[in-house]
């Protein structure tokens, strides 16, 4: 029988090594996906802004793909308790943040697949090459949902980024080193 080592999965006080990665990963493709995606807006259409929106697109169904194991494994294994100091108020504020960026995360995926789709291109999901058929108000309105949900999304990372520095600079808690 396969025994995982248990610094993979999470523990009541720190995030084990799948946490740690699919969180660091997940930050590392949205460092790369957000900027792309506005310097896509400005280009001019040619050969050069189609190689770059076909990467645009190749990195977020892998964010797809990711937020899904992630969530998955989220669900199958124990969330690290809060620090003994944490307020109510802030447990509830972190949770919902959290819930927020999975639900901002999947609505920028699958609208800008949803996008692309009614776009009339195809893209292969779940290792199955998916049409739908060409209609640009659907194809417009997914990629109004796409643009806003990236205003939530990075709306929503400030905060997390806030909340880490809060906790540093004024509380004097080092939460940050449960996910380093």
């Amino acid at each position: 029988m396969f025994n995982l080592n248990m610094s993979i999965l999470n523990k009541k006080s720190k995030y084990g090594l799948l946490s740690k990665l699919f969180h660091w990963l997940t930050a590392a493709g949205l460092l790369i996906q957000i900027p792309l995606g506005f310097f896509l807006v400005d280009l001019e259409f040619d050969q050069t802004r189609i190689d770059i929106e076909n990467y645009h697109i190749l990195f977020g169904v892998i964010l797809f793909y990711a937020t899904l194991m992630r969530l998955t494994f989220k669900l199958l294994t124990p969330t690290p308790d809060f620090i003994e100091s944490a307020f109510l108020g802030q447990k509830l504020i972190a949770k919902l943040n959290h819930l927020l960026l999975y639900l901002a995360l999947l609505t920028v995926t699958i609208s800008g697949i949803l996008k692309k789709l009614f776009n009339g291109e195809s893209i292969v999901i779940f290792f199955k090459k998916i049409n739908l058929t060409y209609n640009y108000e659907l194809s417009e309105q997914f990629y109004s949902i796409h643009v806003l949900a990236n205003y939530v999304l990075i709306g929503l990372i400030t905060l997390h980024i806030l909340a880490v520095l809060f906790h540093k600079i004024l509380l004097r808690e080092n939460i940050l080193k449960r996910i380093l």
